[in-house]
């Protein structure tokens, strides 16, 4: 695997970047902020833990980082390039180079393979030979490459999470973007996933992640204190309410 650090030079710019960042939602008559003024900067090699309780824009804020939807107003930068004005298809575009995102159900098609559930971000550019390389090749670092032909109902909810990831970084993205991902994961598989993202950290990948889970959290501020910089931003209300290294304290 590339590593998106290796060809970026020491005045590259971070691979996220949100600047004054508003989104308001119709709420029947009303409009109802969900995000209001977030700053927020992620370079490679980081990995940012979104933290806050339900409701406070966690979800939304991610989708806005990675270009799905757009803000209201203020701007998101993606490796330095503004996506909030962008066309919907060059957004699009924008978003399949350098975002790669783990959805909190992963969001496999059932009764279609491993290696075709792995390989759905290319379709629209055509599946090459190359791609399907690449696709076996990130099932097999993640530990499901014998999986590659079975169906994705036959999968536990680790090897759906493995899964995930393989497709999220079939792109080679310098962004990924994941929401609660150990929803449906035991304690011994959300340490599995632990070690894997932190490897990827480790090639100079940026990660920003949004959960609840206390635990996952502390165990990857603790995994990643050699190897990584990870660093925690509480969200309240809408609102940045604190940040700072590792683990927020109360």
């Amino acid at each position: 695997m590339s590593d998106p650090s290796s060809s970026a030079s020491p005045s590259a710019p971070p691979a996220v970047e949100a600047r004054a960042l508003t989104k308001r939602i119709h709420d029947g008559r009303d409009r109802r902020v969900v995000l209001e003024g977030i700053d927020l900067v992620v370079e490679r090699g980081e990995l940012v833990l979104l933290r806050g309780p339900s409701g406070s824009g966690k979800t939304t804020l991610l989708a806005l980082l990675g270009a799905m939807l757009s803000p209201t107003s203020g701007e998101v930068l993606l490796d330095g390039e503004p996506t909030s004005r962008l066309r919907d298809r060059h957004r699009a575009e924008v978003r399949r180079r350098r975002v790669g995102f783990v959805f909190q159900d992963v969001q496999l098609i059932e009764g279609m393979s491993v290696v075709d559930n792995t390989l759905l971000a290319r379709v629209p550019d055509g599946i090459t030979a190359a791609d399907r390389e690449r696709a076996r090749s990130l099932l097999g670092r993640f530990g499901v490459g014998p999986l590659a032909s079975v169906a994705a109902r036959g999968l536990s909810g680790g090897e759906r999470q493995r899964v995930a990831l393989a497709r999220a970084l079939l792109g080679d993205p310098a962004l990924l973007l994941l929401d609660e991902p150990t929803a449906h994961l035991d304690a011994e598989r959300a340490d599995d996933l632990v070690a894997l993202l932190i490897d990827l950290v480790a090639e100079g990948r940026a990660l920003v992640i949004a959960t609840h889970d206390d635990r996952f959290a502390g165990e990857l501020v603790r995994a990643g204190s050699t190897r990584a910089r990870v660093r925690t931003v509480l969200l309240a209300a809408g609102r940045l309410a604190g940040h700072g290294e590792g683990e927020p304290t109360s």
